[in-house]
């Protein structure tokens, strides 16, 4: 990237309607940037929740350790069943963590408890409601298959064998995973340091009282729980005003300190030049122009070696472009072998009539759920301003309208892209 100067005239709205990259041009160019971080610590299994692996991990033994039953009932030789019923003489019990010693022998069965060893001579588990018991014997009905509710050795993984490959994020079940495998600590990347304010002399923080034409910062706040629900080390740093010694002191500090840079405002037409003439003082950045709605202006590029995302000001705007943008490159930059994989999208019927001009991908919020017939439909949340914030809290996905397409009638097909798993 070359440093970007920016002019009045580039500010225009017809200058920028010309170089406006399409959503997936934006999306690609961001990818193709950003770097994993490379530094790798030991932490203990319990801290490692949300976590990225920072290396393969391999089963140091067979998991499970031994062929052992799927449930309570018996064991016994599946070749000394009949075709007809047949008469079996218990002998023992196998418990789990204490196993039958002996052998057992043509006519004869031991009573076995779900996850204990599977006695020596036998090869099958018949469930205890499929039996008559008979006090010191069981009368089994023909037909039960050999290898009936027996869990082999190594089923699960067998000993050396890939568990978990690196860059997988560990949640629940990869915690109980290696617990399985007797993990105490595990390699995982370090955290991506990220620094994030907002600009602008208008904001004003929770517990200060407002003059007219003040509003309280609310971006900060989303952004703080985007990024917490993310697992990055978070560095707010407040509000930042409109004057040019300040904002080139908070971008050096977050420089610093930080891998990624995140700001809300100070990148949309018409507002104060602080932040460009900052910005290309002190790094290499594209100024662009998103083919979308809402959220058209987004700065990406370099500060110091640091990663920058501006980010436009308006609420809803905030959250679309971190969504749609931000959190992917995060999740690379963390180490997260899929981060590169498309957001999850599904075509469902749209029950509202859906206002939109061509020329814009937009991301309508929506409220996805099942009408009378048990169908999946969504339908819009009410107005859809970049300001309305409370449509991101009332919607559950993203109805997401292609750059060409035009006005949605009900009962067309349109592409969801769901909250669960980002939001």
């Amino acid at each position: 990237m070359s440093n970007a100067t920016v002019t009045t005239r580039e500010c225009g709205t017809d200058a920028h309607a010309a170089k406006a990259l399409t959503v997936e041009q934006a999306r690609k160019r961001i990818m193709a940037a950003v770097e994993p971080v490379s530094g790798v610590e030991k932490i203990a299994l319990r801290s490692a929740l949300g976590r990225i692996l920072a290396e393969d991990i391999f089963s140091p033994i067979d998991v499970p350790s031994h062929t052992n039953s799927a449930v309570d009932g018996y064991a016994l030789a599946n070749a000394s069943l009949s075709a007809e019923t047949t008469k079996l003489r218990i002998i023992g019990t196998s418990w789990a963590g204490k196993p039958f010693s002996g052998r057992v022998r043509a006519g004869e069965c031991v009573r076995i408890m779900t996850g204990a060893v599977v006695p020596e001579g036998t090869d099958t588990v018949v469930m205890q409601e499929h039996v008559q018991f008979l006090g010191s014997a069981i009368d089994v009905t023909a037909g039960i298959p050999p290898g009936e509710n027996v869990r082999a050795a190594g089923e699960d993984l067998a000993k050396g064998q890939m568990a978990l490959a690196k860059g997988k994020q560990i949640m629940p079940p990869e915690l109980g995973l290696l617990a399985s495998l007797g993990t105490v600590e595990v390699a995982v990347w370090r955290h991506l340091r990220v620094a994030f304010f907002s600009t602008g002399d208008e904001l004003r923080s929770l517990g200060q009282s407002l003059s007219e034409g003040e509003i309280y910062d609310s971006n900060r706040y989303t952004l703080f729980g985007m990024l917490t629900r993310l697992g990055v080390e978070i560095l707010d740093m407040g509000v930042i005003r409109d004057d040019r010694d300040a904002i080139e002191c908070a971008f050096l500090e977050a420089a610093a300190n930080a891998d990624v840079i995140i700001t809300s405002g100070g990148v949309s037409v018409g507002e104060a030049d602080y932040v460009k003439e900052t910005l290309e003082r002190l790094g290499e950045i594209d100024f662009w122009q998103i083919a979308m709605k809402p959220g058209r202006p987004l700065a990406y590029g370099r500060v110091r070696g640091s990663t920058f995302f501006g980010l436009p000001g308006n609420p809803v705007s905030v959250m679309v472009t971190f969504y749609q943008f931000v959190e992917q490159a995060l999740r690379h930059m963390m180490g997260q072998s899929n981060a590169r994989s498309a957001l999850t999208t599904f075509k469902v019927r749209c029950a509202s009539r859906l206002h939109k001009k061509p020329g814009r991908t937009e991301f309508q919020r929506g409220i996805l759920e099942s009408d009378d017939t048990g169908e999946l439909v969504v339908r819009a949340t009410g107005q859809q301003g970049s300001g309305i914030l409370r449509s991101m809290s009332a919607a559950n996905c993203f109805v997401i309208l292609p750059r060409d397409s035009q006005t949605v009638e009900p009962g067309t097909l349109v592409d969801v892209q769901p909250f669960h798993g980002i939001l």
